[in-house]
């Protein structure tokens, strides 16, 4: 067995190489004039409330960020961190690329928030052009579902302002929750957030009603990547999150296997991690006739009983809004999954 920190899709491994920081430290003198120009992004209605909110300083990984006025060039490193900060009025000006999805705009969630002005790429999951970051001259830098590493996030301090993940959770296993207000301090909009956050609260909870049987269902969340091989996800994953807040759990079998990392690839002679109520499975529209093909997967009873899912992760974009699992993906994919899970008898 071996484990990762990767976010998933395990199909998309490709990295942009990282730049001096000396080539960072020329461009930040340049850019000390400043200024806006058209690719700042447009202030939220309740502009006002925001500036008074200032300075509000912000705790994470790395230490704490005090910002001392409203943000206007917001860059966002985290794979999912722009749908919070486009929920909250904000355009980012920078981000980076996690499924292929250039231009910007793809996901049914965000396209509209986008509209025709996508972010300058900036990287690749972990792997960040400081040399455009610095060109774009943010004032503002939001890493939450990201791997940040330390001397990273040094050299982007010398950029602008950086809140790193939020301290006390294990890369990209903080709550959804956390991440979004994270995401609404640094930009002085707590107020809003607190009432995205209720709302999918709500959502959630009408599903919980809804579905009381669900409760204490246990479900599995893996991904076939290569013949003979596939990855589970920590419970603590946002595609296993966004379950969990349905009402299912996770056996202790399963959470042995996956210990504290968020990914852990396992052969097919380990398909018995993957038994539970609910199995589900993401990868692509090919994924669930190579699966039902595997001698090894015909054998397992949640298969014989029929009690697995297949969700692709594009068209239609179920597995891509699991794995986002933001305040503007997970609407979405609730009403996506629900009607796929209640096939399930």
């Amino acid at each position: 067995m071996s484990v990762g920190t990767r976010p998933g899709p395990t199909r998309i491994v490709r990295h942009i190489p990282r730049l001096v920081a000396a080539a960072v430290a020329a461009l930040v003198l340049s850019a000390c004039g400043g200024g806006t120009d058209g690719t700042a992004s447009k202030p939220s209605q309740e502009a006002g409330a925001g500036s008074a909110a200032f300075p509000v300083t912000v705790e994470h990984k790395y230490g704490s960020t005090t910002i001392e006025s409203e943000p206007k060039k917001v860059v966002t490193l985290g794979l999912s961190d722009q749908d919070a900060v486009l929920a909250l009025g904000v355009k980012p000006v920078g981000s980076v690329d996690w499924f292929k999805e250039q231009p910007y705009g793809k996901w049914p969630w965000t396209k509209d928030l986008w509209g025709s002005t996508p972010p300058q790429i900036v990287g690749e999951r972990d792997e960040y052009n400081m040399e455009k970051i610095a060109a774009l001259q943010p004032d503002l830098i939001v890493a939450q579902y990201s791997g940040m590493k330390k001397e990273q996030y040094d050299t982007l301090s010398k950029i602008a302002k950086v809140v790193a993940q939020p301290k006390g959770h294990e890369d990209y296993q903080a709550p959804w929750q956390v991440m979004t207000e994270q995401i609404g301090k640094a930009l002085g909009k707590e107020g809003e957030t607190g009432k995205l956050i209720a709302g999918i609260d709500a959502r959630f909870k009408a599903v919980r009603d809804e579905h009381p049987e669900w409760k204490g269902l246990t479900v599995t969340v893996g991904e076939p990547y290569e013949p003979g091989k596939f990855s589970a996800f920590s419970p603590k994953d946002p595609k296993v999150i966004f379950l969990s807040e349905m009402g299912f759990t996770t056996s202790e079998k399963y959470r042995a296997a996956l210990g504290k990392e968020n990914i852990a690839d396992l052969s097919s002679e380990r398909l018995d991690v993957m038994e539970a109520d609910r199995t589900v499975w993401l990868g692509t529209p090919d994924t669930e006739k190579a699966m039902k093909a595997d001698p090894l997967y015909k054998k397992t009873k949640v298969h014989q009983e029929k009690r697995d899912l297949f969700l692709p992760y594009d068209s239609p974009d179920i597995g891509a809004a699991l794995s986002f699992n933001t305040v503007l993906s997970i609407p979405y994919a609730i009403d996506q999954v629900v009607p796929m899970l209640e096939a399930i008898k």
